[in-house]
């Protein structure tokens, strides 16, 4: 097994704390690796230095030392001096793979890691990285990619039905008839709530972009009868016809005062009997102990402090929440995967489904 311990020189102690502080390298080397399209131009078999070098316009040294990187992290392979080849690993890097997780790298390594660079600056603010970005006249690398959103869209919500299904199944949709996703993106997690309740309609809510990409999924999975899809902005409205709301990873973007907002939206078109489902991660009240469980669902709550000025939330910040847009929580439900794969794992992992109710109003 690879040695997965980052050393860079002589002077580096080792000790936990250095090797968390180091840990970008790795991530900067797969983003640049990303970037020059090294995946898509060995997709074809061995190629050597000089050619690659040219196809990707890159310096032909500092190439090599790149791609020596990635060989020593089994993503490319030297089989010759100076020539290389894909590995299985390295696989996914093609833009054009079944799996391709080219804009998930994109999406980390390059357009996060820009605003996770000004995290200092976010918590003495209490502003996003955005924001100290351009108070400091300093354009993001967001800004300035012209795939952003699409590339936003292609990370969210468009793993394949059946790994949202442990979610799906968490809550009883017996007796429901329309189930309306709100913020649901690539319609992965309605997909799969209407696939394991056949007596159910759907109703897919977004804004337009994703709309018009869900429809490819939905029209695959052939519930295109089944499925209403809607283009929304759920800060300025939600549409009625139906008697659950589900929103899956939607809130934790958004400040309270936004997230209140969203919420009072729901609540206006919610009817008597019908039920909020507020699908996130739910933090523990008291952080009292190192736990690796937690590790994700914590710097989750730092991404969404320097990415978009939302936050991660513990059941004494949800119930607050939810009640000044017109919820009471019923219940917390946990959700655990139904297998141990790494895709089954990594989408529900501290997922919990909270069942809201309309509060009464005075």
């Amino acid at each position: 097994m690879l040695q997965t311990s980052t050393r860079i020189d002589n002077a580096t102690s080792g000790s936990a704390l250095v090797e968390m502080a180091m840990a970008y390298s790795r991530s900067r080397m797969v983003g640049a690796a990303a970037r020059l399209g090294i995946a898509d131009l060995l997709a074809d078999g061995e190629r050597g230095l000089n050619e690659l070098s040219k196809a990707c316009a890159a310096d032909r040294d500092s190439l090599y030392r790149l791609l020596r990187a990635l060989a020593i992290f089994g993503i490319t392979a030297e089989t010759t001096p100076g020539r290389f080849v894909l590995t299985p690993l390295g696989e996914p890097l093609r833009k054009s793979a079944p799996n391709s997780v080219w804009p998930a790298v994109i999406f980390w390594a390059d357009l996060l890691a820009d605003a996770w660079s000004f995290l200092t600056d976010c918590v003495r603010t209490g502003q996003k990285a955005f924001q100290v970005m351009e108070s400091l006249g300093i354009e993001s690398r967001w800004s300035k990619e012209p795939e952003a959103n699409a590339i936003f869209r292609a990370v969210m919500g468009t793993a394949p039905a059946e790994d949202y299904m442990p979610i799906a199944r968490a809550w009883n949709f017996a007796g429901r008839k329309v189930v309306a996703d709100l913020g649901g993106g690539g319609g992965s997690l309605l997909s799969a709530v209407l696939k394991s309740n056949l007596h159910l309609a759907g109703m897919l809510v977004d804004r337009e972009p994703s709309i018009e990409a869900a429809a490819r999924r939905i029209r695959a999975d052939g519930l295109a009868d089944r499925c209403k899809l809607v283009a929304a902005d759920l800060l300025e409205s939600v549409p009625s016809g139906a008697d659950v709301y589900a929103m899956k990873h939607v809130l934790h973007g958004y400040s309270d005062d936004l997230a209140i907002r969203i919420l009072k939206n729901c609540r206006a078109v919610i009817p008597s009997g019908g039920v909020l489902l507020v699908i996130e991660f739910v933090l523990p009240d008291v952080v009292s102990h190192a736990d690796p469980k937690l590790q994700s669902l914590l710097l989750a709550d730092l991404n969404m402090m320097a990415v978009t000025g939302g936050k991660e939330r513990s059941p004494s910040q949800w119930k607050p929440l939810l009640a000044a847009g017109g919820f009471q929580i019923e219940r917390i439900i946990p959700v655990a995967a139904e297998d141990r794969s790494p895709q089954n794992v990594s989408i529900v992992e501290g997922v919990s489904v909270i069942e809201a109710i309309p509060a009464p109003t005075a």
